[in-house]
C-alpha cells in the first residue's frame, strides 16, 4: 500500500512549492523587530483549520477543567463553539477537498464533531452519568476515528499515527485522576498544532484535477517538479 512507502518521510519541514489548491487562502506571517526575525511561517487553509480546532479544543477542555460554570452553561458554550468550528471548516476547506476528491473526509469530520456534541448534550441535559464520566474518552475516540479515516483517505501515516496517539490517550486517562479534561485538551491541541507546523505525508498528486483549468494543472505539475528537486 502506498502509505507504507518508507522512502517518503512521515513528517518533514513545510514545502514552499505549493499546488494551486494549497495556495488559496494562504496565510503568511512574518514577525520581526528591525532586522531581527522573531517568527516566520505560512499556513494553508488546512493548517489554519488545525490551528482553529486546536484553540477550540483548548477553550472547551480548559473551561471544563478550571471553570466554575455549570455543566448546562458549558454544554451551550461547547455546542456553539463546535458548530461554528464545523461551519468554518466547511467554508475554508471545501475547495481543497473538492479538488483533492476528499469531500467524504470533510463530511466525516463534521458528522463526528456534531455527533459528539449531541451525545455530550444528551449526557448533560438528561443527567446520564455513564456519558458524563466518559466525556474525555468519547472525544478522544471520535478524534481517533477521524484521524484514522483521514489517514486512509489521504494515504497518510502521519494521520494514522495521530489516531494511535489519541487511542493511547484513552488508555492513559485513568492515570490522570482529576486532570482528565486538561490532559485531553492538551493532547488534542498539541497534535493539531504539530500537524499545522509540519509537512505530513500524503498520496501522490491526482493526475487529472477536474476542477482546475489547464493553466492551473500545468502550474501544479511545475510545483511537483520543484518539490522533487528539493
Amino acid at each position: 500500500m502506498s502509505f507504507l512507502n518508507l522512502r517518503r518521510p512521515i513528517l518533514s519541514c513545510k514545502q514552499e512549492a505549493l499546488d494551486y489548491q494549497d495556495r488559496q487562502g494562504l496565510l503568511t506571517i512574518n514577525l520581526q523587530i528591525k532586522n531581527i526575525s522573531l517568527f516566520s511561517g505560512f499556513y494553508t487553509r488546512i493548517d489554519q483549520i488545525f490551528l482553529l480546532w486546536g484553540l477550540i479544543c483548548a477553550a472547551i477542555f480548559l473551561t471544563a477543567q478550571f471553570s466554575h460554570l455549570s455543566w448546562v452553561s458549558q454544554a451551550i458554550f461547547w455546542s456553539i463553539l463546535t458548530a461554528l468550528g464545523s461551519l468554518l471548516m466547511i467554508i475554508m476547506t471545501y475547495f481543497w477537498v473538492r479538488v483533492e476528491r476528499l469531500r467524504w473526509v470533510l463530511s466525516l469530520w463534521v458528522i463526528l464533531m456534531l455527533g459528539g456534541v449531541i451525545v455530550t448534550d444528551l449526557g448533560i441535559f438528561l443527567g446520564i452519568g455513564e456519558i458524563l464520566i466518559h466525556l474525555c474518552h468519547i472525544w478522544l475516540g471520535l478524534s481517533a476515528v477521524g484521524y484514522l479515516f483521514t489517514g486512509l483517505g489521504m494515504n497518510s501515516r502521519a494521520f494514522m499515527i495521530s489516531s494511535a496517539i489519541h487511542l493511547v490517550g484513552i488508555l492513559l486517562l485513568p492515570y490522570c485522576f482529576s486532570w482528565q479534561f486538561l490532559t485531553t485538551g492538551l493532547l488534542m491541541m498539541a497534535n493539531l498544532i504539530f500537524l499545522a507546523e509540519t509537512q505530513w505525508d500524503m498520496r501522490s498528486p491526482i493526475e487529472n484535477y477536474a476542477l482546475l483549468s489547464e493553466e492551473q494543472k500545468q502550474f501544479n505539475q511545475q510545483q511537483q517538479q520543484l518539490r522533487q528537486v528539493s
